[in-house]
């Protein structure tokens, strides 16, 4: 499955170039779903559950395989792929139905920002014909195809260590809106398929300390 999806000699790794536009869509990516204008929605724990229930809904219902995630206040990053070679769709259902659920709860939720954030989504909306009233996502997925080992360890390494980045968590696996948990034999919010190469490398880290 995951050897498959990598189709690499070890440890050398490529970046397929294609304007981050999925062209192989059984193959492994690293992606960033990114929220319009920056806005800070996944501070609420109502909007957080919305994106991982959502994502459990894919990995039960749409073969979607997640290898690694991290959802921050205004993005996620995951290294994912489609069982079904479908991720292009099913990254714009995931999109689609979120968006819905995202506006949804901010007009029944007690939402102080209300206001405030729909007037953004409305004015991002605007500046493409191809949108509704509002706009929550970007376009962009920022796709990028992993063929190897290497890649994909720094890509793994850069998700978990985001919260630490930003100053949250001392420790990554400490987040709990992150499958670092999952690699440091944490429960997790959500299931993944753990990378066995970066199980090594952490326990030859922690072997190390």
């Amino acid at each position: 499955m995951l050897r498959r999806a990598l189709q690499s000699t070890k440890n050398r790794y490529i970046i397929m170039s294609t304007g981050y536009k999925i062209s192989e869509q059984d193959g492994l990516h690293y992606v960033t779903f990114q929220i319009v204008r920056w806005i800070d929605i996944f501070t609420r724990q109502v909007y957080r559950d919305i994106i991982i229930d959502s994502l459990h809904f894919c990995q039960q219902r749409k073969g979607l395989e997640i290898y690694a995630f991290v959802v921050m206040s205004n993005h996620i990053h995951l290294l994912l792929r489609s069982e079904k070679a479908e991720l292009s769709n099913t990254i714009k259902e995931f999109k689609s139905f979120t968006a819905k659920k995202i506006l949804e709860a901010i007009n029944t939720e007690q939402e102080s920002r209300k206001e405030w954030m729909l007037n953004l989504f409305e004015f991002s909306a605007k500046q493409h014909k191809r949108n509704e009233q509002y706009q929550v996502w970007t376009h962009e997925n920022h796709a990028e195809t992993v063929y190897g080992n290497r890649f994909m360890d720094t890509k793994i390494n850069y998700i978990h260590e985001n919260p630490v980045r930003a100053g949250i968590v001392e420790k990554a696996e400490d987040y709990l809106h992150s499958s670092a948990r999952n690699y440091a034999g944490l429960d997790g919010v959500l299931d993944v398929i753990l990378v066995p190469q970066f199980l090594e490398r952490i326990g030859l880290m922690r072997s190390l300390r």
